[in-house]
């Protein structure tokens, strides 16, 4: 009996094909976390965060009204976030990547803390105004200079604060070198640009207050600055805590009644210009201290 032979062929210089890199995000792997479609919880959490970073863009004419609206956008981003972290999608991502949500809870724990320490900063601020319009209604230069010296303290104060700020936004989220759901990517993207306009939002108000309460020989090296630089700088303050400058508290006694009756008004007007900003700040420390409780509560259930 003959044999049936098929034939084939065959080519001896054909080059197997090679296995495509992997890439960052995967597609195909099954996910139980967010589904591929954007949540509608996250596309309102990215329309806020680009509504901030258009915000902070503003270089000119910052003045409290600006700060307190920031700022009250910011408390808007970290409850719209409190709500996607709610979601059992959400913690189950979180779950799976144990690094996030340490990474997420330290973060927002030394945001609460900063935000705690800007209270009481305010608490004081407000009470050295207070002094001081005594000071200033008495012509009291003595009590001027110390109202004088504790704007530069402060000024300090918000200095490291600023500092503290930027060192957050600075450490890099972990687990993002390793392959990744598209809803995975997307909630972590979104997490890491709140964690950014959040150190923007807060760098602008301390910076504000710092740069505004700086004294009159600071401001004369940023003249050594390029020319850029030093507009900058200036453009960052708040409007309304420079327009009470150190050379209109000094000389009283040599001022008439309605010089005096103006830098009174300024005072007044600062003062509710800080209240205002002090309200502000306080949702924000409060949306801060829901979201870390929230995250903490829905991890451990």
């Amino acid at each position: 009996m003959t044999g049936v032979f098929k034939r084939s062929l065959s080519f001896p210089n054909k080059i197997p094909s090679r296995a495509p890199s992997k890439p960052p995000i995967s597609y195909h792997n099954r996910s139980i976390s967010l589904p591929c479609r954007s949540h509608p919880l996250i596309s309102q959490l990215k329309n806020e965060i680009d509504e901030l970073k258009t915000w902070s863009s503003k270089l000119e004419n910052r003045t409290s009204v600006w700060l307190c609206y920031g700022l009250n956008r910011l408390k808007d981003v970290q409850d719209s976030l409190d709500d996607i972290l709610q979601l059992p999608q959400t913690q189950e991502s979180l779950r799976l990547h144990p690094t996030w949500a340490e990474k997420i809870l330290e973060d927002f724990l030394r945001f609460v803390d900063v935000y705690g320490i800007f209270q009481t900063l305010v608490l004081s601020v407000k009470d050295d105004q207070l002094a001081a319009q005594v000071a200033i209604r008495k012509k009291d230069d003595s009590k001027i200079a110390l109202y004088i010296k504790s704007r530069k303290k402060m000024a300090r104060e918000m200095d490291k604060l600023v500092s503290a700020v930027r060192c957050i936004a600075r450490c890099q989220f972990p687990g993002l070198d390793s392959g990744l759901s598209v809803a995975d990517a997307e909630l972590v993207g979104v997490i890491i640009d709140v964690i950014e306009v959040s150190m923007l939002v807060s760098v602008a108000l301390f910076n504000g207050i710092s740069l505004s309460f700086a004294s009159r020989k600071s401001s004369w090296i940023g003249l050594r600055l390029p020319k850029k630089a030093k507009k900058i700088k200036i453009d960052e303050g708040i409007q309304e805590f420079q327009e009470i400058g150190i050379e209109s508290l000094w000389g009283l006694r040599k001022k008439g009644y309605e010089e005096v009756r103006m830098v009174l008004k300024r005072m007044r007007d600062l003062e509710d210009c800080i209240c205002d900003i002090e309200t502000s700040g306080q949702r924000v420390f409060r949306s801060l201290i829901n979201t870390r409780v929230s995250l903490l509560n829905s991890l451990t259930r």
